[in-house]
């Protein structure tokens, strides 16, 4: 059974989405910057401060390779994970990627910034992250969702496309 592996912006939703995908379907839900806390004994936050952003990134690739090799999985991708070469390669080799492309305005606009190392510039520059992320997110995902009415209807979505 292949994973499903939801992408987006940070803060878009993906946990969220997640966890009622979980809920839905009885399959495990993973955080890459949860597992990689837990794994690490410390925050996204403090890796970023401590180690830097090369050796996140070092974590990110290896964790996406031993999950490439599980199945069953619901993923939810930290934001700059697709971004990270061999990341993608590794999660698409057993999963079908969901990019949730939520409006980058509103996303920014209920995004609780703190312990987000990448968010701390502003909304500007956070809307010029999504313009360029927005080719990467394109190019990977299987499918995109669209509707954040919900987070019900938004999960509704996700499962549509996957039948």
């Amino acid at each position: 059974m292949k994973n499903i592996v939801l992408i987006g912006m940070m803060g878009c939703g993906k946990t969220t989405i997640g966890v009622l995908l979980s809920q839905k379907l009885g399959r495990p839900l993973l955080d890459t910057d949860r597992q990689i806390e837990r794994e690490q004994g410390c925050t996204v936050a403090q890796i970023f401060d401590r180690e830097g952003e090369p050796r996140f990134r070092a974590l990110e690739l290896d964790l996406c390779r031993r999950l490439g090799e599980r199945e069953g999985l619901i993923i939810a991708c930290g934001g700059g994970l697709p971004l990270q070469p061999g990341c993608m390669e590794a999660l698409k080799q057993n999963g079908a990627v969901i990019w949730l492309r939520r409006d980058p305005g509103e996303t920014y606009d209920g995004l609780d910034t703190s312990g987000r190392p990448l968010a701390q510039q502003g909304r500007e520059d956070f809307l010029a992250r999504f313009v360029q992320r927005e080719p990467v997110y394109r190019r990977w995902a299987d499918t995109v969702v669209t509707d954040f009415s919900s987070p019900e209807t938004t999960a509704e979505k996700a499962l549509e496309v996957l039948q």
